[in-house]
């Protein structure tokens, strides 16, 4: 069984910060759960380009309000808590956080630990692992 908490997670190498987020990885590739899951904040104020080639993703809003803008036909759709976004076409999109966002993520395949965006927005399939 493994058992972690949020509290304890992000004060260790498991909280990756970026320009726009923070991400803290409580489940990665090294679990060997066929999946991972993040939790995530949003920047308040900022626009990122995601586009993830070689991951699918499902979000959960927890808090926050936002939205996602679908690159390909222009869709906006609202994000705000109770909201689930299923990223299932390697959507390429923006994120908008008009306020803080806190996000529950899940990856397929899983993340290793150390991802940040690369040049397109999208995570590479190989990356450095955490390990606890």
């Amino acid at each position: 069984m493994i058992v972690r908490t949020l509290q304890e997670a992000e004060k260790t190498a498991r909280r990756v910060v970026s320009e726009n987020w923070d991400s803290t990885r409580l489940l990665l590739k090294g679990d060997d759960m066929g999946f991972s899951f993040h939790i995530t904040t949003i920047y308040a104020s900022t626009e990122t380009p995601i586009w993830y080639q070689n991951h699918l993703e499902s979000v959960y809003c927890i808090e926050g309000k936002g939205e996602i803008e679908t690159v390909n036909d222009g869709k906006i759709y609202p994000i705000k808590p109770g909201t689930l976004y299923i990223l299932n076409k390697h959507d390429k999109h923006l994120l908008r956080a008009k306020t803080q966002l806190k996000l529950a993520c899940v990856f397929n395949p899983p993340l290793h630990g150390k991802e940040v965006h690369d040049g397109i927005g999208g995570y590479p399939l190989e990356a450095e692992e955490i390990t606890d």
